[in-house]
């Protein structure tokens, strides 16, 4: 691919890059760029929104640069504060280790074996030492600080910020001197840390980094940014049926959002499923998410599953998440008419008993014939008690 093409590909989708005639100067050069993305493993799960920066990640690799993803164990022990209107708290080395482990094997998923470089920061951040950090501190000014918005915003609102707080982007910049980077990859979340990077390069003596900003993705309630902590997340290791559900429950508004970022899709195909039906082209987008993490089988079980489940059965599209109360099961098992009772989807416990002699509940479509089933039966499944209630049970 020439220089205008890998320019082309490479900025696609890109909510910012700083600067772009220096991403096309070092394209030029024809050396391999070394591009950095670090990733805080404070939950277990790779979610479509990191993966949005990952896929950018492995597109780089795909034209030749090396990817260097950096695990921050030791910034994860921190918290980074970007968007947060309070301190966050510390997690513990265990902690960290643990999610490391998990997140490491999800992201064989997404990004190449070749020309990848996985490193933790713990490696010359632990070594850095009390010397090592007030001299990289002497770089940057609580002026400088507090032009951050979430920063100015909480000194303005008199809520606290910590020391280790301000402490997070010079790591997170230093992060960038130790392995070299040429381009460093980010949400736009990150805006004020990926500058922080540039900066400190050119403290030491180094070409600073191209800074490529990539659209945060909102989760499945449309609203906030994608979260495991905030629970409107989409993990790529969910099982395939699952997946497909939890897309078909994005709203309108962000399909195209999500087409964009999340799919592989081109953008002549992208268009022709916009221009279906709303709820045809969602199909379409979770058919095509789906496909990417599980295969073209599972695309296709996964969209025939929902059909059965919800079209065929003339169930709502949009369905409540609830979770079992935990009076409801003993010994592995669920007590069904104080479910329902506890749902408010029947009176009494003798009126959910005459709900299930009478055909009147049932799981995915399938209906319910005793008092007493197996927890690992109904989790994750459609319950449905005459021809109103809707409950997908958690």
């Amino acid at each position: 691919m020439d220089l205008s093409g890998q320019l082309e590909a490479l900025t696609a989708n890109a909510a910012e890059v700083i600067p772009v005639p220096e991403l096309e100067s070092k394209l030029r050069t024809g050396r391999p760029l070394r591009v950095k993305l670090g990733l805080d493993p404070t939950a277990k799960d790779v979610t479509l929104g990191w993966a949005v920066v990952l896929r950018k990640l492995r597109q780089f690799q795909d034209l030749g640069h090396t990817a260097v993803l950096i695990l921050g164990d030791f910034t994860a022990q921190i918290g980074d504060p970007s968007g947060k209107d309070e301190t966050r708290p510390m997690l513990t080395k265990d902690e960290v280790d643990a999610h490391a482990r998990q997140v490491l094997e999800q992201f064989d998923l997404i990004v190449s074996s070749d020309r990848l470089e996985i490193r933790r920061n713990s490696e010359w951040l632990e070594s850095l030492g009390a010397a090592g950090l007030l001299e990289v501190s002497t770089h940057h000014t609580v002026a400088r600080m507090l032009e951050r918005n979430d920063f100015a915003e909480r000194f303005a609102e008199g809520s606290a910020i910590s020391v280790r707080e301000f402490l997070y982007p010079l790591l997170q910049g230093y992060d960038s001197v130790a392995v070299e980077a040429d381009v460093e990859l980010g949400g736009t979340d990150q805006h004020f840390n990926l500058l922080v990077g540039r900066h400190l390069q050119r403290v030491y003596g180094q070409e600073p980094q191209v800074v490529m900003e990539m659209p945060l993705l909102e989760g499945t309630d449309g609203v906030q940014k994608m979260s495991q902590s905030l629970g409107n997340y989409i993990a790529i290791t969910e099982p395939a049926e699952d997946m497909f559900g939890k897309l078909m429950r994005v709203p309108d508004r962000l399909m195209e959002k999500y087409f964009r970022l999340a799919t592989d899709l081109s953008d002549e195909a992208i268009a022709d499923a916009l221009a279906q039906p709303p709820q045809e082209a969602k199909r379409r987008l979770a058919e095509s998410v789906v496909r990417l993490y599980h295969g073209e089988r599972a695309g296709l079980d996964s969209r025939a599953h929902f059909d059965r489940v919800f079209k065929d059965h003339e169930l709502p599209e949009q369905i409540d998440d609830v979770t079992i109360p935990a009076h409801a099961v003993k010994d592995g098992r669920i007590d069904v008419p104080s479910l329902l009772k506890a749902l408010g989807f029947a009176s009494s416990s003798s009126d959910a008993r005459r709900l299930i002699d009478q055909g009147g509940v049932r799981l995915d479509g399938a209906p319910v014939e005793a008092n007493v089933i197996g927890a690992d039966e109904v989790r994750g499944k459609i319950l449905r008690v005459g021809k109103r209630h809707f409950a997908r049970l958690l």
